[in-house]
């Protein structure tokens, strides 16, 4: 994991630390030029997906996100997902959420996994224990427990500041210790002197929840087609 080069790069910096363990040559620059940014700063999840498919890799996303999702669009027998995003388009005119379907419809056209699943400390473990981090977009509020913030500089304001979305890499299990090491591209950031660090499991999992604060509450799974290492 490489220090985010900016306030608004933390998705880009988690993404090339996920091809840097998977063994692919490409610079946190290149990685930074191509992701897509959305007009208010930073990225969603979705894109970051898209980049690694667009690479080759295989992608599987967890969403959270009831702001783009309906539960029922994932049940058996339920309508092409695709279609379902299409007329919630036409009606809703919110244009985070047009940006948002528009790299969804992309991600699944360009051969992406999409599942809804319980968001469980067994489905976090299944992966962590494979040895497959997890990159994940979450509120760096709640995972900080730091004041929300405000201004172009992301000061920190607990009257006037509005939460704060994130992506880290849920990197390893301690079953002991009932807690997640995250690989965090923020650096100094409010908890930790590093760029990894232990948290409880259950502070992880709300966290990731309360990033449908800022459209992500997402867990994104790559894996290369063929393993370079």
């Amino acid at each position: 994991m490489q220090r985010q080069p900016n306030l608004e790069t933390c998705g880009p910096t988690c993404l090339h630390a996920l091809y840097r363990y998977y063994g692919d040559s490409i610079t946190l620059e290149q990685v930074i030029r191509e992701v897509p940014s959305l007009p208010t700063g930073g990225t969603l999840g979705v894109l970051l997906a898209c980049h690694a498919l667009r690479r080759g890799y295989r992608a599987r996303i967890y969403s959270y996100n009831l702001v783009v999702f309906d539960p029922t669009w994932f049940e058996p027998k339920a309508p092409d997902i695709r279609e379902r995003l299409k007329v919630q388009q036409t009606i809703k005119s919110d244009a985070k959420l047009n940006l948002a379907t528009n790299a969804y419809l992309e991600y699944l056209d360009l051969g992406g996994e999409l599942r809804f699943e319980d968001l469980t400390k067994a489905l976090i473990r299944k992966y962590l224990n494979r040895g497959q981090p997890i990159l994940t977009g979450l509120s760096g509020t709640y995972l900080y427990r730091s004041a929300r913030e405000f201004g172009p500089n992301c000061d920190y304001d607990d009257v006037r500041g509005e939460p704060l979305g994130h992506f880290v890499i849920l990197s390893g299990y301690d079953r002991v210790g009932r807690t997640v090491e995250i690989a965090d591209p923020l650096l100094p950031n409010p908890v930790s002197s590093g760029h990894h660090y232990p948290v409880n499991i259950d502070r992880v999992i709300g966290s990731i929840f309360l990033g449908i604060l800022t459209y992500d509450a997402n867990l994104l799974l790559l894996q290369p087609r063929s393993r370079k290492t």
